[in-house]
């Protein structure tokens, strides 16, 4: 996202190491790593971090955010939201799947690809050209990005909203007020029951387990 504030610490560095080293004794052509998390658990902060320790390997890899991927706009998204009843609506079907799915083909195929940006200043989308020619490596975070098909990597940070109130002020997303926290509950019940697809799971000090399957 532009505009995006990322709020790295000492904790998602050696979260990321420790990922990294995981990554390269996985690591093939078109390797694709998913991370999934409730809203503020710093899942695009240890994309980043990945991502930049990747380059002291000569890997590239590139973060895509599948909030970028809303169908409704964010100017738009609390009061359709709202029309059509969060509990029904705010969940996995909010996102434009398809576009993720071509963007990833678009990767493993090695071409150009056009996708979704949200301004976060604007609060409108652009849509980005991006060469995945040279790119090694995708690195998919959001709410719900485990739920990607063959994904090789799926890490999951066990961290609830409860504990993200600060990260969430910091940030400056989006408005706290109840319907904000109406979504974040809708979005904890949805996004807790990932956690069983995991290959990594991160805890609330940000240690990383490796689940064995």
């Amino acid at each position: 996202m532009l505009g995006d504030v990322l709020l790295i610490e000492e904790k998602h560095r050696k979260a990321g190491e420790a990922i990294i080293k995981e990554i390269l004794k996985r690591k093939k052509e078109n390797f694709t790593v998913a991370i999934s998390g409730e809203s503020g658990t710093g899942k695009s902060e240890l994309a980043h971090v990945i991502a930049k320790g990747l380059r002291g390997h000569g890997i590239f890899a590139k973060p895509i955010h599948i909030d970028n991927y809303y169908r409704i706009l964010p100017l738009e998204r609390t009061e359709w939201r709202e029309k059509n009843g969060i509990e029904k609506v705010v969940g996995y079907d909010e996102y434009n799947w398809p576009m993720i799915y071509k963007n990833i083909l678009d990767f493993k195929n090695k071409t150009y690809s056009t996708m979704p940006c949200v301004d976060l200043v604007t609060e409108q989308s652009d849509m980005l050209t991006t060469n995945f020619a040279d790119v090694d490596m995708l690195i998919i975070d959001g709410l719900y990005a485990i739920k990607t098909d063959d994904v090789d990597l799926k890490i999951f940070i066990d961290i609830t909203y409860h504990d993200t109130g600060k990260a969430q002020k910091l940030r400056g997303k989006e408005p706290q007020n109840e319907h904000r926290m109406q979504v974040l509950l809708k979005e904890h019940e949805m996004v807790k029951n990932l956690k069983s697809e995991a290959d990594i799971i991160i805890s609330k000090d940000y240690s990383v387990e490796l689940i064995k399957k």
